[in-house]
Protein backbone atom coordinates (compact mmCIF):
# COMPACT_ATOMS: atom_id res chain seq x y z
CA UNK A 1 0.00 0.00 0.00
CA UNK A 2 2.73 2.54 1.14
CA UNK A 3 4.31 1.85 -2.32
CA UNK A 4 1.20 2.54 -4.32
CA UNK A 5 0.75 5.21 -2.73
CA UNK A 6 4.43 6.74 -3.56
CA UNK A 7 3.50 5.99 -7.12
CA UNK A 8 0.46 8.59 -6.92
CA UNK A 9 2.41 11.09 -5.34
CA UNK A 10 3.93 12.79 -8.18
CA UNK A 11 0.42 13.35 -9.43
CA UNK A 12 -0.86 14.15 -6.69
CA UNK A 13 -1.59 18.19 -6.77
CA UNK A 14 0.38 18.71 -3.14
CA UNK A 15 2.18 21.68 -1.87
CA UNK A 16 5.47 20.70 -2.07
CA UNK A 17 6.92 21.00 1.33
CA UNK A 18 3.73 18.39 2.11
CA UNK A 19 4.70 16.35 -0.99
CA UNK A 20 8.69 16.36 0.27
CA UNK A 21 7.10 15.13 3.95
CA UNK A 22 4.91 12.43 3.13
CA UNK A 23 7.40 10.29 0.05
CA UNK A 24 9.91 10.08 3.21
CA UNK A 25 7.58 9.14 5.52
CA UNK A 26 6.27 6.73 3.06
CA UNK A 27 9.47 5.44 2.17
CA UNK A 28 10.06 4.38 5.62
CA UNK A 29 6.87 2.68 5.92
CA UNK A 30 7.62 0.35 2.77
CA UNK A 31 10.71 -0.18 4.37
CA UNK A 32 9.41 -0.73 7.86
CA UNK A 33 6.81 -3.12 5.91
CA UNK A 34 9.33 -5.24 4.19
CA UNK A 35 11.36 -5.64 7.41
CA UNK A 36 8.40 -7.24 8.98
CA UNK A 37 7.78 -9.84 6.27
CA UNK A 38 11.09 -11.15 6.65
CA UNK A 39 12.95 -8.94 3.67
CA UNK A 40 16.89 -8.31 4.22
CA UNK A 41 17.38 -5.04 4.89
CA UNK A 42 20.71 -4.43 6.21
CA UNK A 43 20.51 -2.23 9.47
CA UNK A 44 22.33 0.84 7.38
CA UNK A 45 19.90 0.45 5.00
CA UNK A 46 16.95 0.70 7.15
CA UNK A 47 18.42 3.82 9.16
CA UNK A 48 18.69 5.40 5.78
CA UNK A 49 15.67 4.64 4.49
CA UNK A 50 13.39 5.33 7.87
CA UNK A 51 15.61 8.80 8.73
CA UNK A 52 17.17 9.80 5.66
CA UNK A 53 20.81 10.13 7.30
CA UNK A 54 23.94 7.63 6.88
CA UNK A 55 24.91 6.74 10.28
CA UNK A 56 28.54 7.33 11.54
CA UNK A 57 30.79 5.79 13.74
CA UNK A 58 32.31 8.32 16.18
CA UNK A 59 36.08 9.18 16.29
CA UNK A 60 37.92 7.68 19.27
CA UNK A 61 40.59 10.56 19.26
CA UNK A 62 37.11 12.92 20.56
CA UNK A 63 36.13 10.23 22.75
CA UNK A 64 39.90 9.88 24.69
CA UNK A 65 39.66 13.93 24.77
CA UNK A 66 36.39 14.02 26.41
CA UNK A 67 37.72 11.47 28.66
CA UNK A 68 40.69 13.55 29.64
CA UNK A 69 38.48 16.38 30.30
CA UNK A 70 36.33 14.82 33.00
CA UNK A 71 39.50 13.36 34.14
CA UNK A 72 40.78 16.80 35.34
CA UNK A 73 37.01 17.85 36.20
CA UNK A 74 35.76 14.68 38.26
CA UNK A 75 36.99 14.47 42.23
CA UNK A 76 38.72 11.79 43.69
CA UNK A 77 41.63 9.38 42.55
CA UNK A 78 41.15 5.66 40.78
CA UNK A 79 39.60 4.82 37.22
CA UNK A 80 37.77 7.41 35.45
CA UNK A 81 34.92 4.99 35.30
CA UNK A 82 34.48 4.50 38.84
CA UNK A 83 34.72 8.45 39.35
CA UNK A 84 32.32 9.24 37.13
CA UNK A 85 29.75 6.77 38.07
CA UNK A 86 30.48 7.67 42.07
CA UNK A 87 30.00 11.68 40.63
CA UNK A 88 26.66 10.32 38.77
CA UNK A 89 25.56 8.76 41.97
CA UNK A 90 26.55 11.60 44.69
CA UNK A 91 24.25 14.64 42.04
CA UNK A 92 21.09 12.29 41.63
CA UNK A 93 18.00 13.15 42.27
CA UNK A 94 16.73 11.75 45.72
CA UNK A 95 13.65 9.48 44.86
CA UNK A 96 12.13 10.39 46.71
CA UNK A 97 11.95 14.17 45.87
CA UNK A 98 12.33 13.27 41.94
CA UNK A 99 8.72 13.99 41.54
CA UNK A 100 8.89 17.31 43.19
CA UNK A 101 11.79 18.33 41.13
CA UNK A 102 10.35 17.71 37.86
CA UNK A 103 7.52 19.50 38.20
CA UNK A 104 10.21 23.00 39.40
CA UNK A 105 12.01 22.49 36.64
CA UNK A 106 9.01 21.92 34.30
CA UNK A 107 7.90 24.94 35.34
CA UNK A 108 11.16 27.06 34.90
CA UNK A 109 10.97 25.56 31.52
CA UNK A 110 7.70 26.13 30.97
CA UNK A 111 7.39 29.75 31.51
CA UNK A 112 10.96 30.52 29.23
CA UNK A 113 9.01 28.19 26.57
CA UNK A 114 5.77 30.26 26.49
CA UNK A 115 7.61 33.54 26.39
CA UNK A 116 10.10 32.60 23.40
CA UNK A 117 7.07 29.98 21.43
CA UNK A 118 3.62 30.98 22.64
CA UNK A 119 1.18 27.89 23.18
CA UNK A 120 -2.13 27.76 23.30
CA UNK A 121 -3.25 28.88 26.94
CA UNK A 122 -4.94 25.41 27.74
CA UNK A 123 -1.59 23.26 26.96
CA UNK A 124 -0.83 20.75 29.81
CA UNK A 125 1.99 18.35 30.59
CA UNK A 126 1.64 15.61 33.58
CA UNK A 127 4.05 13.66 34.85
CA UNK A 128 4.50 10.67 35.71
CA UNK A 129 7.49 8.43 37.06
CA UNK A 130 7.67 4.71 35.86
CA UNK A 131 9.44 1.25 36.22
CA UNK A 132 10.40 -1.21 33.68
CA UNK A 133 10.68 0.79 30.48
CA UNK A 134 13.92 1.18 27.74
CA UNK A 135 13.92 4.43 27.56
CA UNK A 136 14.57 7.64 29.85
CA UNK A 137 11.87 9.40 29.40
CA UNK A 138 8.54 9.30 27.13
CA UNK A 139 6.51 11.66 26.03
CA UNK A 140 2.64 10.37 25.02
CA UNK A 141 1.21 13.27 23.13
CA UNK A 142 -2.49 12.96 24.28
CA UNK A 143 -4.23 15.57 21.44
CA UNK A 144 -5.99 19.02 22.54
CA UNK A 145 -2.79 20.41 23.41
CA UNK A 146 -2.11 17.87 26.24
CA UNK A 147 0.75 15.08 26.95
CA UNK A 148 1.53 12.95 29.61
CA UNK A 149 5.56 12.28 29.98
CA UNK A 150 6.61 9.53 31.86
CA UNK A 151 10.41 9.31 33.66
CA UNK A 152 11.61 6.44 33.90
CA UNK A 153 12.89 5.45 37.90
CA UNK A 154 14.70 2.68 36.94
CA UNK A 155 18.32 4.38 37.00
CA UNK A 156 19.26 7.60 38.82
CA UNK A 157 18.12 11.08 37.15
CA UNK A 158 20.86 13.47 37.87
CA UNK A 159 20.40 16.97 39.08
CA UNK A 160 22.23 18.16 36.05
CA UNK A 161 20.58 15.72 33.09
CA UNK A 162 16.87 16.78 34.77
CA UNK A 163 16.43 20.18 32.81
CA UNK A 164 17.84 18.55 29.89
CA UNK A 165 15.25 15.53 30.35
CA UNK A 166 12.18 18.02 30.52
CA UNK A 167 13.88 20.37 27.70
CA UNK A 168 13.55 16.78 25.47
CA UNK A 169 9.78 15.81 26.72
CA UNK A 170 8.01 18.91 27.24
CA UNK A 171 9.53 22.28 26.97
CA UNK A 172 10.40 23.51 24.14
CA UNK A 173 10.97 19.43 22.92
CA UNK A 174 8.35 17.39 22.17
CA UNK A 175 5.22 18.68 23.37
CA UNK A 176 6.02 22.13 22.35
CA UNK A 177 6.18 20.53 18.76
CA UNK A 178 3.16 18.54 18.49
CA UNK A 179 1.07 21.14 20.16
CA UNK A 180 2.80 23.93 17.64
CA UNK A 181 2.29 21.80 14.56
CA UNK A 182 -1.50 20.37 15.76
CA UNK A 183 -2.10 24.25 15.99
CA UNK A 184 -0.61 25.06 12.62
CA UNK A 185 -0.95 21.43 10.52
CA UNK A 186 -3.94 20.32 12.70
CA UNK A 187 -6.18 20.27 9.26
CA UNK A 188 -4.04 17.52 7.66
CA UNK A 189 -4.63 14.24 8.87
CA UNK A 190 -0.46 13.09 8.67
CA UNK A 191 -0.13 15.03 11.65
CA UNK A 192 -2.79 13.40 13.41
CA UNK A 193 -0.09 10.45 13.93
CA UNK A 194 2.95 10.28 15.16
CA UNK A 195 4.87 6.55 13.36
CA UNK A 196 8.16 5.49 14.66
CA UNK A 197 10.96 4.68 12.56
CA UNK A 198 10.20 7.79 10.00
CA UNK A 199 12.01 11.02 8.94
CA UNK A 200 9.73 12.91 11.19
CA UNK A 201 11.44 11.23 14.21
CA UNK A 202 14.69 12.57 13.44
CA UNK A 203 13.49 16.22 13.31
CA UNK A 204 11.81 15.86 16.49
CA UNK A 205 14.67 14.07 18.43
CA UNK A 206 17.07 16.29 17.17
CA UNK A 207 15.03 19.45 18.10
CA UNK A 208 14.46 18.12 21.30
CA UNK A 209 18.21 17.06 22.33
CA UNK A 210 18.68 20.73 21.18
CA UNK A 211 15.93 22.08 23.37
CA UNK A 212 17.73 23.82 25.94
CA UNK A 213 19.57 26.01 22.85
CA UNK A 214 16.23 26.87 21.58
CA UNK A 215 15.58 28.55 24.92
CA UNK A 216 19.01 30.32 25.06
CA UNK A 217 20.19 28.53 27.61
CA UNK A 218 23.87 27.62 26.48
CA UNK A 219 24.59 28.06 30.40
CA UNK A 220 22.74 26.71 33.01
CA UNK A 221 24.75 26.07 35.81
CA UNK A 222 24.07 28.89 38.09
CA UNK A 223 20.18 29.08 37.46
CA UNK A 224 19.94 25.19 38.42
CA UNK A 225 21.92 25.47 41.38
CA UNK A 226 19.04 28.73 42.51
CA UNK A 227 16.32 26.27 41.87
CA UNK A 228 17.33 23.40 43.87
CA UNK A 229 18.36 25.20 46.42
CA UNK A 230 15.04 26.67 46.98
CA UNK A 231 13.77 22.80 47.05
CA UNK A 232 16.80 22.57 49.97
CA UNK A 233 19.19 20.06 47.30
CA UNK A 234 22.57 21.19 47.13
CA UNK A 235 24.10 21.41 43.87
CA UNK A 236 27.66 22.68 42.18
CA UNK A 237 25.86 23.85 39.37
CA UNK A 238 29.24 24.88 37.92
CA UNK A 239 30.65 21.97 37.94
CA UNK A 240 27.22 20.28 36.62
CA UNK A 241 27.54 22.36 33.65
CA UNK A 242 31.28 21.68 32.94
CA UNK A 243 31.00 17.95 33.39
CA UNK A 244 27.94 17.87 31.41
CA UNK A 245 29.45 19.89 28.45
CA UNK A 246 32.67 17.54 28.49
CA UNK A 247 30.24 14.40 28.78
CA UNK A 248 28.59 15.76 25.26
CA UNK A 249 30.69 13.68 22.63
CA UNK A 250 30.33 10.33 24.61
CA UNK A 251 26.32 10.42 23.45
CA UNK A 252 27.71 8.90 19.96
CA UNK A 253 28.52 5.78 21.44
CA UNK A 254 25.18 4.73 21.95
CA UNK A 255 24.76 4.62 17.94
CA UNK A 256 28.48 3.12 17.64
CA UNK A 257 27.25 0.10 19.70
CA UNK A 258 24.19 -0.17 17.36
CA UNK A 259 26.33 -0.36 14.53
CA UNK A 260 28.43 -2.89 16.41
CA UNK A 261 25.65 -4.76 17.28
CA UNK A 262 23.60 -5.05 13.91
CA UNK A 263 26.00 -4.02 11.22
CA UNK A 264 29.13 -6.21 12.23
CA UNK A 265 27.90 -9.02 14.26
CA UNK A 266 29.12 -8.20 17.92
CA UNK A 267 27.92 -9.65 21.13
CA UNK A 268 26.10 -8.31 23.33
CA UNK A 269 28.67 -8.36 25.71
CA UNK A 270 31.16 -6.79 23.05
CA UNK A 271 28.74 -3.95 23.30
CA UNK A 272 28.82 -3.93 27.11
CA UNK A 273 32.39 -3.14 27.07
CA UNK A 274 32.87 -0.50 24.55
CA UNK A 275 29.73 1.30 26.41
CA UNK A 276 32.05 0.89 29.93
CA UNK A 277 35.17 1.68 28.17
CA UNK A 278 34.24 4.69 25.80
CA UNK A 279 30.55 6.20 27.37
CA UNK A 280 31.99 5.50 30.72
CA UNK A 281 28.27 3.73 31.70
CA UNK A 282 28.24 1.42 34.52
CA UNK A 283 27.33 -2.18 34.53
CA UNK A 284 23.70 -1.19 35.28
CA UNK A 285 23.35 1.76 32.51
CA UNK A 286 24.87 -0.48 30.15
CA UNK A 287 22.14 -2.77 30.25
CA UNK A 288 19.81 -0.40 30.04
CA UNK A 289 21.46 1.00 26.87
CA UNK A 290 21.28 -2.22 25.43
CA UNK A 291 18.23 -3.13 26.33
CA UNK A 292 17.16 -0.12 23.97
CA UNK A 293 19.39 -0.63 21.42
CA UNK A 294 18.28 -4.58 21.03
CA UNK A 295 14.60 -3.88 21.32
CA UNK A 296 13.12 -4.86 17.97
CA UNK A 297 11.16 -1.82 17.69
CA UNK A 298 13.39 0.96 19.27
CA UNK A 299 16.81 -0.87 17.69
CA UNK A 300 17.58 1.91 14.50
CA UNK A 301 16.05 4.72 16.74
CA UNK A 302 19.09 5.59 18.25
CA UNK A 303 20.25 7.42 15.08
CA UNK A 304 17.68 9.74 15.38
CA UNK A 305 19.65 11.21 18.66
CA UNK A 306 22.59 11.07 17.41
CA UNK A 307 22.30 12.17 13.95
CA UNK A 308 19.48 14.07 14.30
CA UNK A 309 21.18 16.80 17.13
CA UNK A 310 24.13 16.80 14.62
CA UNK A 311 22.18 17.96 11.50
CA UNK A 312 19.89 20.34 13.28
CA UNK A 313 22.90 21.99 15.11
CA UNK A 314 24.53 22.43 12.40
CA UNK A 315 21.40 23.89 10.48
CA UNK A 316 20.63 26.11 13.43
CA UNK A 317 24.91 27.30 13.24
CA UNK A 318 24.23 28.21 9.78
CA UNK A 319 21.13 30.97 10.49
CA UNK A 320 21.38 34.16 8.70
CA UNK A 321 23.67 36.95 10.58
CA UNK A 322 22.07 38.94 13.55
CA UNK A 323 19.56 36.02 13.79
CA UNK A 324 18.70 34.42 17.57
CA UNK A 325 19.28 30.56 17.53
CA UNK A 326 15.15 31.07 18.68
CA UNK A 327 14.02 32.57 15.54
CA UNK A 328 15.97 29.40 13.63
CA UNK A 329 14.20 27.12 16.04
CA UNK A 330 10.53 27.76 15.80
CA UNK A 331 10.65 26.81 12.19
CA UNK A 332 11.51 23.37 13.53
CA UNK A 333 8.61 23.50 15.88
CA UNK A 334 6.27 24.77 13.33
CA UNK A 335 7.29 23.54 9.90
CA UNK A 336 6.98 19.96 8.81
CA UNK A 337 10.92 20.16 7.65
CA UNK A 338 12.64 16.94 6.75
CA UNK A 339 16.10 15.78 7.16
CA UNK A 340 16.90 15.58 3.28
CA UNK A 341 15.21 18.95 3.54
CA UNK A 342 17.44 20.50 6.30
CA UNK A 343 20.57 18.62 4.27
CA UNK A 344 19.46 20.80 0.86
CA UNK A 345 19.38 23.81 2.66
CA UNK A 346 22.81 22.97 3.75
CA UNK A 347 24.21 22.17 0.72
Amino acid sequence: RAALLLGELGSSGLEASREEFLRGQLTALETGARVLAGADVGFVEQVESFFQVLPVLGDLEVYALAHAELDLLLPGDGPLLDRYTAYRDTVAVPVERLGEAVREVSSLLRERARQAFPLPVEETVDYQLVTGKPWAGFNDYRGEFRSTVSINADLPVGLGLLPALIAHESYPGHHTERCRKQARLGGLPERDIYLINTPENLIAEGLADLGLTGLGLSSWGGLLAELYADLGIGFDGELGEQIARAAAPLTRVRQDVALLLHDRGGSVQEAQAHLERWALQSPRRTAKTVAFLTDPLWRAYICTYVEGEALLSSWLDARPAGQPVGGRFVRLLDEPLTPAGLRAMLA
